[in-house]
């Protein structure tokens, strides 16, 4: 066979290796043109870990032995409503186990039909519903030993009783888990989230291990459940951490036990408005768990903030997990994430700021003692995290970015446990409604990234006239149209209309269509030039035109302005202010 050859300027092996200095070199030379630092490509985590905008072999670390990890997961979905028909189609779809939030006394007749050997059941924490559940396996032509899923029961007070019982009767089956979803749904960090699931799973080995269960009867009882974002390679990492934590506890502890993952999509990420895109952030952040080694997951229907889901979202969350085992194959490697240099570095750093909040709660006496330090911690953490969402430097597409005023809502009947984003005030204990329907006892709040937004968007709606923000463009379209649709995008975002002037010549031409308009609110959106040449004169033309109030699309000028909108301006405060200006109240 003739061979075919590369010349020798083409094969890489004769080209000398680049060292990070000269890399940082060349980087430093072209940031030196536009005036930036080296620091403004480092971002960095609500935890403060830094992302560098490079990883190379010299930030490899030593291959953690991790916990092996099964190939694929359990496609589990969730019921909060006993319907035999939607639980049936499920099954029939590719869903391999249930997670039920029903009463006790609907669990016989829903799962009448249901092979319990071929699909494990998940419970919601109920002592009721446990022993309901028991009684079903008992009476069930099942063998005991095949019997798996998880009661999700707290190990205190009564539920000891039902823990004992199964663990005597149904081996295979687990009846606590560690439910992480609170400090996620609360607005916590990745490492909140990591270091108080690891508390809650060390209070919960401390109350088996004094009613009577060994050590590795104890770790054999438990589930973790965490929450699955559209932020890809945090998720990978935070479930690839959370298993070394537990390994870690699982050594210290003498005991062998491999941390079983539960991951649930984000109920913070969803979105009522424009809530199609759900789908997007769900497939994200589905395949982040999927990479990062989880057991099962449960994709939450894009509908999932709205109310209770219909059938077609709930056939999408399930093909969404089908597709990506079936037909991407995601299934079929075991940790692909491993040996990655950047997602090593984010494993091991999150996994040592989780174990350093872990031994903060301990040190306070445990998470039974540590509420308010909780409390406060993830209080501080999402009040951080607000402040990016107001201004969209964390951007919520659909909702703070690109928004569509002329979508046509989604209705869907209420649901139990979603139908308020009102938070509890901290230290109040009284259980707090969520989507996993579980109790709260730190009275954290549950929270939604996009809730100011949608708030806005909902007090336009109620107005008998949506109110509207008139884009006074300058010059042609070439010369506006970036800022224009900048402003658009803004106002948008906040419920407001935006009229614009279209292509002008001048400053006169501008004031003719703000009066036409009907507005009260104009913004200036140019070029530099234009802003040179024509921002005085437009802005003493449109007051004389009724304008009471006059924003410019930049950051400078000259003429007389009322204010400035530009990427990363104070977006909620600015378009908070506009409604209050024109009168309108919530």
């Amino acid at each position: 066979m003739m061979e075919l050859a590369l010349p020798a300027e083409f094969r890489p092996n004769e080209f000398p290796s680049a060292s990070r200095e000269q890399w940082r070199e060349l980087v430093d030379a072209v940031l030196a043109k536009t005036g930036a630092s080296f620091d403004s490509l480092v971002t960095k985590t609500y935890d403060g870990i830094e992302l560098q905008p490079l990883y190379t072999l010299d930030d490899a670390l030593e291959p953690y032995a991790l916990a092996p990890v099964k190939q694929g997961w359990d496609v589990r979905q969730r019921h909060a409503v006993a319907d035999p028909v939607a639980l049936m189609n499920d099954l029939e779809g590719g869903v391999t186990s249930l997670w039920l939030a029903v009463p006790a006394a609907s669990l016989e007749g829903l799962l009448e039909g249901v092979y319990l050997d071929l699909a494990p059941i998940v419970l919601d924490g109920s002592v009721d519903a446990a022993r309901a559940m028991l009684r079903i396996y008992d009476q069930a032509p099942v063998l005991a030993s095949d019997v798996r899923g998880n009661l999700a029961l707290t190990p205190f007070g009564e539920a000891l009783e039902v823990i004992r019982e199964a663990r005597s009767a149904f081996p295979g089956l687990r009846t606590v888990v560690v439910d992480a979803l609170p400090f996620h749904d609360a607005g916590g960090s990745d490492a909140e989230e990591l270091g108080a699931s690891l508390a809650l799973a060390v209070s919960y080995l401390r109350a088996l291990e004094a009613a009577g269960f060994s050590v590795p009867e104890a770790f054999a009882q438990l589930e973790f459940r965490y929450a699955a974002t559209a932020d890809q390679f945090m998720t990978i990492a935070k479930l690839r951490a959370a298993r070394r934590l537990w390994a870690r506890v699982a050594e210290v502890s003498g005991a062998d036990g491999v941390q079983l993952q539960h991951a649930v999509t984000s109920s913070a990420m969803m979105t009522r408005r424009d809530p199609w895109v759900n789908m997007l952030r769900t497939t994200v952040a589905t395949l982040a768990a999927g990479l990062g080694g989880a057991d099962s997951v449960t994709v939450q229907p894009f509908d999932a903030a709205i109310g209770l889901p219909d059938e077609f979202a709930r056939r999408i969350a399930r093909n969404t997990q089908n597709l990506l085992l079936e037909e991407s194959h995601l299934g079929e490697v075991i940790d692909p994430a491993a040996g990655s240099w950047y997602v090593e570095k984010l494993t091991d750093e999150l996994a040592v700021a989780a174990w350093a909040w872990f031994q903060e709660i301990e040190r306070a006496g445990g998470i039974g003692q540590a509420g308010e330090l909780v409390a406060s911690r993830i209080a501080a953490t999402w009040e951080a995290r607000s402040a990016r969402l107001a201004n969209r430097r964390d951007p919520i597409t659909g909702v703070s970015e690109f928004p569509n005023l002329a979508e046509k809502p989604v209705v869907r009947d209420p649901a139990p446990g979603i139908d308020s984003d009102s938070p509890a005030p901290r230290g109040d204990t009284t259980p707090t409604p969520s989507f996993s329907g579980r109790s709260d006892s730190f009275g954290l709040p549950r929270v939604r990234y996009a809730q100011a937004f949608e708030e806005l968007r909902d007090l336009a709606d109620a107005q008998p006239e949506r109110p509207q923000v008139f884009l006074a463009t300058l010059g042609p379209v070439a010369a506006h149209t970036a800022r224009a649709t900048f402003a658009a995008n803004l106002f948008n975002a906040g419920g407001f209309a935006t009229p614009a002037a279209g292509p002008t010549s001048t400053p006169d031409q501008v004031a003719e269509k703000f009066r036409e308009s009907g507005a009260k609110v104009a913004v200036l959106c140019g070029s530099d030039t234009s802003y040179a040449d024509q921002a005085t004169a437009t802005v003493e033309a449109l007051r004389a035109a009724g304008a009471e109030r006059v924003l410019l699309a930049g950051k400078k000028t000259e003429a007389e302005v009322d204010g400035f909108v530009f990427l990363g301006c104070p977006a909620l405060e600015i378009l908070t202010s506009t409604y209050t200006f024109l009168g309108v109240e919530r």
